[in-house]
C-alpha cells in the first residue's frame, strides 16, 4: 500500500476541462491524472503540452491520455464533458442531449470497476448530477457536482470589493440550482465577522440597493463573460480544484456544492447548491443554514424549477 498514489481522472478536456487540468498541475494537488475525450488528438496534446510544464509544477504529476479503463484505480473522476448550449435551445434541450451524453459515460466508468468518488461539472450541473447518481447507483455522499461553488466565489469576490475587505474574509453563500433561480443567504453573510445588515447599519454609505445590484451582477455573471469571451471556464476550474484538493486531502471544508437533499431544507430527491462537509468519502453531510421566510421561499422555487425540468428527462421510470 506505501506506493499507493492519488489518481485523477478528468472526462472532457474542453475550455473547463484543460483549464481544471492546468490549474491542477500548477497546484500540485494530485500524483497522477488522466486525460479521456472521444478527440483523441486534442486530448494528446493537452497531455504533452501539459508534461512539459512539470519542471515548474511545484510536485510531480504523472499525466497521459488514456481511457475509462484507467478509471479503475481512479479516486475521483470529473465530468467536464458534454455540449454547451446554443443559441435558441432551451435549457430542457441542452437536458436531453446531455443525459444522453452522460448515460453512456457513466456505464463505460461504472464498468471499470471504479469505486471512488464522481464530480460533475457540466451545465445543467444539479440536474447532470442526480443523473450521474441514477445511473451509475452510487451512495448520494459519492456523487458530487460543483453546485454553487463558483456563484459562492463570485459573491465573496463582489462583496469584498464592495467593503474594499479581502475576499477571504469574506463569508456568505449563494444557494439554490447553478443558474436563474439561485439566491444569495443574506441573512447568514458576514462580511469580516460583521454581518452585512451591521455593516449597513453603522455606516450610510453602504446601502441594500448597492447590494441587491452586486448579487445581480453574480447570478448574471456567466451571461457577461459568455458575452465577451464566449465561455466561462477559469473560475470553475479553480472551483474544482479547490474541490478536489478537499477531497484527496480529506479537509472536511465547507463548500457549496451540488448536494443531495434527504429532508433538509424541507426537500428531497434533487441534487442542488448547499454548503456540504467535503471529505475523502464524499459529501459527509449537508450544512443546513438557518433561513429566514423570503430565502426559504426563494429556495422551495429554486427546487421546484430543477425539479420541473428534470421530470420529463429522468423520472420516465
Amino acid at each position: 500500500m506505501s506506493d499507493r498514489v492519488n489518481r485523477v481522472v478528468l472526462v472532457g478536456t474542453g475550455a473547463v476541462g484543460s483549464s481544471y487540468a492546468f490549474a491542477l498541475l500548477n497546484q500540485g494537488v494530485t500524483e497522477e491524472l488522466v486525460l479521456v475525450d472521444l478527440n483523441k488528438e486534442k486530448s494528446e496534446g493537452d497531455a504533452m503540452d501539459l508534461n512539459h510544464g512539470i519542471t515548474f509544477a511545484p510536485s510531480p504529476t504523472k499525466i497521459w491520455f488514456g481511457d475509462y479503463s484507467d478509471c479503475k484505480d481512479a479516486d475521483l473522476v470529473v465530468i467536464c464533458a458534454g455540449a454547451n448550449q446554443k443559441p435558441g435551445e432551451t435549457r430542457l434541450d441542452l437536458v436531453e442531449k446531455n443525459t444522453r451524453i452522460f448515460k453512456g459515460i457513466v456505464d463505460e466508468i461504472v464498468a471499470s470497476g471504479f469505486e471512488g468518488i464522481f464530480l460533475v461539472a457540466t451545465n445543467p450541473v444539479d440536474i447532470l448530477t442526480y443523473a450521474v447518481w441514477k445511473f451509475s447507483g452510487f451512495p448520494k455522499e459519492r456523487v458530487i457536482g460543483s453546485g454553487t461553488i463558483l456563484d459562492t466565489a463570485r459573491f465573496r469576490f463582489l462583496l469584498g470589493e464592495y467593503f474594499d475587505i479581502d475576499t477571504r474574509n469574506v463569508h456568505a453563500y449563494i444557494i439554490g440550482e447553478h443558474g436563474d433561480t439561485e439566491l444569495p443567504v443574506w441573512s447568514r453573510a458576514d462580511v469580516a465577522g460583521i454581518t452585512v445588515s451591521e455593516w449597513l447599519e453603522q455606516n450610510d454609505q453602504y446601502k441594500q440597493e448597492d447590494l441587491d445590484q452586486l448579487f445581480l451582477n453574480v447570478r448574471d455573471a456567466a451571461y457577461q463573460i459568455i458575452e465577451r469571451k464566449g465561455a466561462t471556464y477559469y473560475g470553475i476550474a479553480m472551483g474544482l480544484v479547490r474541490l478536489t484538493k478537499a477531497i484527496l486531502q480529506n479537509e472536511n471544508a465547507v463548500l457549496t456544492v451540488s448536494a443531495y437533499l434527504n429532508g433538509e431544507y424541507g426537500h428531497e430527491d434533487v441534487f442542488i447548491g448547499v454548503p456540504a462537509v467535503v471529505n475523502r468519502k464524499g459529501i459527509r453531510e449537508v450544512v443546513e443554514l438557518k433561513l429566514d421566510e423570503d430565502e426559504k421561499a426563494k429556495f422551495n422555487h429554486s427546487v421546484n424549477v430543477l425539479k420541473s425540468t428534470m421530470e420529463p428527462v429522468l423520472k420516465k421510470d
